[in-house]
């Protein structure tokens, strides 16, 4: 008689659990990285990129411009390349209006598991509690930090094309900062994801210069992966741009080379599904302008490289598309061996397209943007002045020459 109670007990309270509707199960948020820069060492590693200076008892307005829609953000901040602990007194987002003016009625206090404050050891990133903002793509948002203590040479994207704000004291939140000086480099910050109401996946420009804008007009949002970003909207996907210039696939100088920060700047990313390579150029042109002359490489080595990149994506479940090598006729790496590389490389990508050992698809950047009369010179059109990087137009022309047709 017992069990008999028992069993009908069970009976009755499998039936309640199977009449609860289903969307009374808890959903997960979707996030999606909305903006990211790839960060590197404060110390320059070249001549043309100097040491960046310590802050201290100062306020931060890194202004960025996200890629797509959300209505819940939290950023991401990397002490990767710091010297020492890194010191975060406040934090702030907040939709930016104009110059280091910000809209404080939608400034929202940044919190790091609730606390206002948060030390970021020696090579570690945070993340920061999530608050309610709706985001829209192409409105500039604004990040303050207050850096209360000497942070040493900071963690940092150099060429940001992108004008940010440094004000003496504790200014968190302010409508407008006071006597505040202009950088052109993001610090400290990485990333600014969204919480998205559709599922949105994530489309990262891995590279050099070329994909970081070297070139392009400074806050104007005319790199090519703006443009690229510009062409897919509406289609739920975000463009992120983890150029860094200077950069190389197999060798240090200007950031990690290209093999070791694949993980971090394309493989974690929320939401990435894709990734479009254009890197290698300065592997093949700085050991004779940088006086380095032992790091010089053989195209088997940078293709061998390329496929690195192809195996570690596909690991992960994101289709990889490569790039061709942009001209460089004009520029300081124009030498015949160098051409001869440059040439070869891209036969390379040009032929091995969609076979298993090659990229999922190529983008022929090179014959988007050369000029047809002298083909190893880029066309002067697109042509920044350097001979090397494109200008607006010629960057516009390298996201039109990318077929859309690859992000489903």
């Amino acid at each position: 008689m017992i069990s008999t109670r028992l069993g009908a007990a069970v009976l009755a309270a499998v039936a309640a659990l199977a009449a609860v509707p289903a969307t009374a199960a808890p959903q997960r948020e979707h996030w999606v990285d909305t903006w990211a820069a790839a960060p590197q060492s404060g110390h320059g590693g070249i001549p043309f990129i100097p040491d960046a200076k310590p802050f201290a008892d100062q306020t931060l307005r890194e202004v960025v411009h996200p890629g797509t829609d959300g209505t819940r953000a939290r950023v991401r901040l990397a002490n990767t390349f710091g010297e020492h602990p890194l010191v975060i007194g406040a934090a702030r987002l907040a939709k930016r209006t104009s110059g280091s003016a910000v809209d404080t009625g939608s400034a929202r206090a940044l919190t790091f598991g609730g606390r206002q404050t948060i030390t970021v050891p020696v090579g570690a990133e945070v993340l920061s509690d999530p608050v309610d903002l709706r985001v829209s793509a192409g409105a500039d948002l604004a990040v303050d930090l207050y850096l209360p203590q000497d942070t040493g040479v900071p963690t940092q994207h150099f060429d940001a094309r992108q004008t940010s704000y440094v004000a003496a004291g504790n200014q968190v939140g302010a409508a407008n900062l006071t006597a505040a000086s202009t950088t052109t480099s993001w610090f400290f910050l990485s990333d600014v994801e969204v919480s998205t109401q559709r599922p949105t996946e994530a489309v990262v420009a891995f590279g050099d210069s070329i994909t970081d804008g070297t070139g392009s007009t400074v806050d104007a949002n005319r790199r090519w992966p703006n443009y690229l970003a510009d062409r897919l909207a509406g289609r739920g996907l975000s463009v992120l741009d983890e150029g860094i210039a200077g950069n190389r696939l197999l060798h240090d100088i200007v950031g990690p080379n290209g093999l070791a920060r694949f993980d971090r700047d394309v493989l974690t990313k929320p939401g990435a599904r894709y990734a479009v390579v254009l890197i290698g150029i300065n592997d093949i042109g700085l050991p004779g302008t940088a006086d380095r002359p032992q790091e010089g490489i053989t195209v088997d080595q940078l293709v061998q490289g390329y496929q690195q990149l192809v195996a570690r994506g596909h690991e992960h479940g994101l289709r990889v598309y490569g790039a061709t090598l942009t001209a460089i006729a004009g520029s300081g790496y124009d030498k015949p061996a160098n051409e001869a590389k440059r040439q070869q490389v891209n036969a390379w990508l040009r032929s091995t397209a969609g076979h298993r050992d090659g990229f999922d698809g190529v983008v022929d950047f090179d014959a988007a943007t050369r000029d047809a009369a002298q083909p190893s010179r880029i066309n002067p059109a697109f042509d920044s002045g350097d001979h090397l990087h494109p200008n607006d137009a010629g960057y516009r022309a390298m996201a039109q020459a990318i077929d859309t047709r690859w992000f489903r």
